[in-house]
C-alpha cells in the first residue's frame, strides 16, 4: 500500500470504523482511541496490507482492540443499568433508545454481528472474517440477536 493509498483508507472508512467501535462501547474517549490505534498499526503494516483488503483489515482490527477493551473493563466495574440524562430521568424513551437498550442487552458477539450487518452493511462472508467465524455461525447470532431485540421491543413494559 502506497502513502496515498493509506490516506484514501483514512478518509474513506475512519467514520465508519468509528461508528461501529463507538455504537458497541458508547463511550466517545476509548472508541477515538481505539479507531486511532487501528490506523496506526496499519500504517506500521502499510507494506503488509493490500489496499483491497484494508477496510477488512482495518474492522477486524479495531474489533479485536474493541473486544480487548471490553474484556479489561468487565474485569474492573459493571456499568449501574439506571443511567440518567443530562442530570435528569429520560421522561419518555424515544424508539432509538430503546433499540439501543434493546442492544445491550444482547450478548457481545449478537450485537457485533448485528451491527456489522444492518448499520455498516457488511455480507455474511465479511462479517465471518472479521469476527473470526464462519458465515454459517454469522447467520444463526444475527438469526437469534435479531429473535431476541424483537421480542424485547414488542413487550409493551420496555416502551412504556
Amino acid at each position: 500500500m502506497t502513502e496515498k493509498e493509506y490516506n484514501t483508507t483514512v478518509e474513506t472508512h475512519a467514520n465508519a470504523l468509528f461508528r461501529f467501535i463507538y455504537k458497541n462501547l458508547k463511550v466517545r474517549e476509548d472508541a477515538e482511541n481505539i479507531v486511532q490505534d487501528t490506523f496506526e498499526g496499519l500504517w506500521l503494516n502499510i507494506d503488509k496490507v493490500e489496499f483491497a483488503k484494508a477496510k477488512s483489515w482495518l474492522f477486524t482490527t479495531g474489533y479485536r482492540k474493541m473486544i480487548d477493551l471490553i474484556r479489561r473493563d468487565k474485569k474492573m466495574v459493571e456499568m449501574p443499568e439506571h443511567v440518567k440524562e443530562n442530570g435528569r430521568e429520560a421522561a419518555q424513551p424515544d424508539m432509538k433508545a430503546i433499540v439501543n437498550k434493546a442492544l445491550d442487552r444482547l450478548p457481545e458477539i449478537q450485537r457485533t454481528v448485528i451491527m456489522l450487518r444492518d448499520y455498516e452493511g457488511y455480507d455474511y462472508a465479511e462479517i465471518g472474517k472479521i469476527a473470526g467465524l464462519t458465515e454459517s455461525q454469522v447467520k444463526v447470532y444475527i438469526f437469534r440477536g435479531r429473535q431476541t431485540l424483537k421480542n424485547y421491543i414488542v413487550n409493551l413494559e420496555n416502551i412504556i
